[in-house]
């Protein structure tokens, strides 16, 4: 795409003060497979295919972009968290490492012969606040979210989320799970189904909070594919079916 040499690196403003690299960087996420969390008052659940990655037993995250450079970041988000542990001998809290991210990712927006990272993500972890969810865009702009989703067609995902956001709180952790499922399948395009060869089940959250002070039980980020989460697919391809048999049809 020609933009009278405006967009050769990510220094350089055009007159209308855009900067085109990082418009590409974003356009890159827009074009990744759609991932979306599901939050709830005490855990947060990332559901997408194959998108994953642990970083910490408290956080992980969701990608849609370029896998190389989420590979990158995550990397460094891996070697933030294991020197904080050592360091202070617990987790680093989930707003602290996303802004470290954030400013990392900045700096490639500012110096010239570097370019901004071409990945979306989405950032579910538990701290000592409790559960968050952040999202991580190429330009280095981190923001909180209750429920969100990047990628392609994710737009219908968000409506999904918007329309049921007052029920999340209230959920169970399979009921969450299932949410997370019917916003992902409102994402696909006609002919496609959610299979346990395209989707994985990112959670973490709390499992029991602590009574007269005591720290609340955490249940470390895993990942569930494959059969593990063939009865979850399958508890919503069931609920499609039970619509279908309760139309009627006017002769």
């Amino acid at each position: 795409m020609f933009r009278n040499n405006y967009d050769n690196d990510s220094v350089t403003f055009s007159p209308q003060g855009r900067i085109f690299q990082v418009e590409y960087a974003a356009e890159a996420v827009k074009q990744g497979s759609v991932v979306n969390p599901k939050p709830a008052q005490r855990r947060r659940t990332l559901v997408l295919p194959k998108k994953l990655f642990p970083i910490d037993e408290h956080v992980g995250i969701a990608i849609a972009g370029l896998t190389s450079d989420a590979r990158v970041l995550s990397n460094f988000m891996k070697q933030q968290c294991l020197g904080h542990r050592l360091t202070y001998g617990r987790s680093m809290p989930v707003r602290t490492l996303v802004d470290l991210i954030g400013s990392k990712a900045q700096i490639n927006t500012q110096h010239y012969g570097k370019r901004p990272y071409g990945v979306g993500l989405l950032i579910a972890g538990v701290d000592e606040h409790g559960p968050h969810l952040f999202e991580f865009q190429p330009s280095g702009m981190t923001e909180e979210m209750i429920a969100f989703a990047i990628g392609a067609r994710s737009q219908m995902a968000r409506t999904y989320l918007e329309k049921h956001l007052d029920k999340f709180a209230d959920c169970s952790r399979d009921e969450l799970i299932r949410h997370g499922l019917r916003a992902l399948k409102e994402s696909l395009v006609q002919d496609r189904e959610l299979t346990i060869d395209n989707t994985s089940v990112g959670v973490v959250g709390i499992k029991e909070q602590g009574e007269d002070g005591a720290a609340a039980k955490i249940e470390p980020f895993r990942v569930y594919d494959g059969q593990d989460v063939a009865e979850w697919i399958e508890s919503v391809s069931d609920e499609r079916g039970a619509e279908g048999e309760g139309m009627e049809v006017d002769s």
